[in-house]
């Protein structure tokens, strides 16, 4: 028996071929139309170079979180100064009556105190003559040139996975070694300056060799051993400035004999500017360090040990090797900056204050520059900018000098909060996801 074929006009087979004729004829439009469509016209939707500039520039990336730091360690200065002034202070009793004079008078404070800082770092626009005119951007040289060195050694250790905290120990020895050559050798000009370079750079690397040794062989922590040889270095510094043929004869208090002129640096612009030849010797360890990272087999092994010692260890680098060459390499650098601080124009004798701190400040210009080598150097000029700017702001405008010190932590604390300026200026979250994970990483 055979089952009867129901013909096109049934009341049941309608309804479906209508639906489905619908259908086909809706995909034959759709097909119909991209076909027609140019392929040229899609990139016409995409955001023009400006546009993307714009949208980038409002994200946590590097550079925006670095200038928005800067902006919110000077608004907090701003307020740190205006309470510290017991006449602006006062003016706030009765703002309610006279709103102006507070204002007025805490706009007063903060532009005379940023303009200072300002003239003082990088030009005073009523300067008369040459000396003066460029006298704020040679102070300001001159404090970053041994910031560099310090800032270098820190960040070379922390790419290498180590906390350089020893910094300020190995600078320590660096002067010592640099001005005991300088008075001590008698050398013509020429080579006794390079004597005396090459003394300071060599007290800098005993000093981190010792806990570069322990750490590579014993596993004892580089951040203790740092520590107490910062002391070391000290108490070494303040004895041996007493001794015979080391104190100046001349004098009773704890001061040595000065370096010869034959030892220091040559000054860059003038007797009269202390700028000196050391900033290009800082720009220099700048682009050998970077060029050490970036371009050697040496500065691969030490990226790898940094990101992963085990993993280094298996594919052949000898981490122990590596951890001392890192320590060594950073105890050069910072006896460079130590040698400095004698050889240079910032002192011509050893005092027991002759290093100041540019150990410790080391350590804020290298996370302040993301431990890179350029970053540190622009990090460094900043530092050495406020600590220019901040002698003359405390100078003409009646602002303590540790109110700089306060502005440079600042930044160092919002540059290393990156989800606290993101919070507060709403930056893109995407970018300030990958911005803290970098952090997080190490660098």
């Amino acid at each position: 028996m055979t089952i009867p074929t129901p013909q096109s006009g049934s009341p049941d087979k309608e309804p479906a071929t209508e639906a489905q004729a619908a259908q086909n004829a809706l995909g034959n439009a759709e097909r119909a139309e991209a076909a027609t469509t140019p392929k040229h016209s899609a990139p016409e939707g995409r955001p023009s170079l400006g546009r993307l500039f714009l949208d980038n520039l409002w994200a946590a990336n590097t550079f925006t979180v670095t200038v928005l730091s800067l902006v919110l360690a000077m608004v907090v200065g701003a307020i740190l100064m205006i309470v510290s002034d017991p006449e602006v202070l006062a003016t706030y009793s009765y703002i309610t009556a006279r709103p102006s004079d507070a204002i007025n008078s805490s706009w007063t404070l903060v532009s005379e105190a940023y303009g200072n800082l300002f003239k003082g770092a990088i030009f005073d626009p009523d300067a008369v003559g040459f000396t003066a005119a460029l006298s704020p951007i040679s102070e300001t040289l001159t404090y970053t040139a041994p910031l560099v060195f310090t800032g270098l050694s820190v960040a070379l250790a922390f790419r290498g996975g180590l906390f350089n905290i020893g910094a300020q120990g190995q600078a320590t020895m660096g002067v010592i070694l640099a001005a005991l050559a300088g008075f001590l050798l008698p050398l013509p000009p020429g080579l006794h300056l390079l004597v005396a370079v090459l003394a300071g750079a060599l007290g800098g690397a005993i000093w981190g060799f010792i806990p570069g040794i322990l750490k590579a062989r014993t596993g004892a922590h580089e951040v203790i051993n740092t520590i107490m040889l910062n002391y070391i270095a000290t108490y070494f510094l303040t004895w041996i400035i007493v001794q015979n043929g080391v104190q100046d004869p001349n004098r009773t208090d704890a001061i040595s004999k000065p370096v010869d002129a034959s030892a220091q640096l040559p000054r860059l612009l003038g007797d009269n500017l202390r700028v000196h030849a050391g900033i290009l010797v800082a720009v220099l360890a700048t682009w050998a360090v970077a060029w050490l990272l970036n371009r050697s087999t040496l500065g691969f092994e030490l990226r790898a040990v940094g990101a992963n010692p085990d993993a280094a260890r298996t594919a052949g680098i000898s981490v122990t090797r590596t951890y001392v060459l890192i320590m060594v390499f950073a105890g050069v650098l910072a006896g460079l900056g130590g040698s400095q601080m004698v050889l240079g124009t910032t002192a011509a004798a050893l005092t027991p204050l002759v290093v100041a701190q540019i150990g410790f400040d080391g350590i804020l210009v290298a996370l302040l520059g993301r431990v890179k080598p350029w970053g540190v150097a622009l990090a460094a000029l900043l530092f050495g900018a406020l600590q220019a700017g901040g002698n003359r702001m405390q100078s003409y405008s009646g602002i303590s000098l540790e109110l700089v010190t306060v502005l440079q932590a600042l930044i160092v604390i919002f540059i290393a909060a990156p989800a606290l300026v993101k919070a507060i200026f709403q930056l893109r979250a995407a970018r300030a996801a990958r911005l803290q994970t970098s952090l997080a990483k190490g660098w």
